[in-house]
């Protein structure tokens, strides 16, 4: 008997109607983590033709209040300069809006987010991006993957152009994965392929 299809957990009141009444439900809501400080919400135009999503906040962008900056944003910024694709006309976002962190003395490691806390921001990030309206999604990583499809699904296996819903998609790693190789060969190849990658979402977008 196949398991049934939980819905997502949709928070109490009215539908937000706007991208900043959902922005502002977020801020508002408690995270499912407890060591978790403030939402990080998405950034960009609305109406963008691509909408890139990450995975969750790191310790940086808990800091600054935006998505996908740090040493992994700057990798990113430097792969869309490569494949031509203009960050300011895309708008960004995390999969989990919080950043889940283990404290080690001073510092704040990151921690993989769980099934149930991807989940339960899942119904934010699809009410997100259906008020923004991009052309494309793009998924940053195994925790994006699963947020948008809805499942758990190997990254690698999947790499590449899909459809989330009724969206045109495409699978990727998030940059961050890009930063831990330390084969200098393995690495100049995954850069490649990673540009290569940014090229075939810039595409993807284009008018038919």
């Amino acid at each position: 008997m196949a398991a049934r299809h939980e819905p997502d957990p949709a928070p109490p009141g009215p539908e937000p109607r706007t991208l900043d009444e959902l922005n502002r439900m977020i801020t508002e809501s408690r995270p499912p983590m407890a060591a978790a400080t403030r939402a990080v919400l998405g950034e960009g135009p609305i109406g963008a033709a691509w909408a890139f999503v990450g995975e969750q906040p790191g310790d940086q962008e808990d800091r600054e209040g935006r998505p996908v900056v740090g040493p992994a944003g700057r990798l990113l910024d430097q792969a869309m300069a490569e494949a031509g694709l203009d960050r300011s006309r895309i708008y960004l976002t995390n999969a989990v809006k919080h950043f889940k962190f283990v404290q080690r003395g001073k510092r704040r490691i990151h921690a993989t987010p769980t099934a149930g806390e991807i989940r339960h921001y899942r119904w934010w990030l699809m009410k997100e991006l259906d008020l923004v309206g991009p052309r494309v999604v793009v998924a940053l990583g195994a925790t994006a993957l699963t947020a948008l499809a809805g499942k758990a699904m190997p990254l690698m296996a999947n790499r590449g152009p899909t459809r989330f819903g009724n969206r045109l998609g495409f699978i990727t790693v998030h940059p961050s994965w890009l930063l831990r190789l330390r084969d200098p060969e393995a690495k100049a190849e995954a850069w490649e392929r990673y540009v290569a990658d940014l090229r075939a979402i810039r595409v993807l977008a284009a008018p038919s």
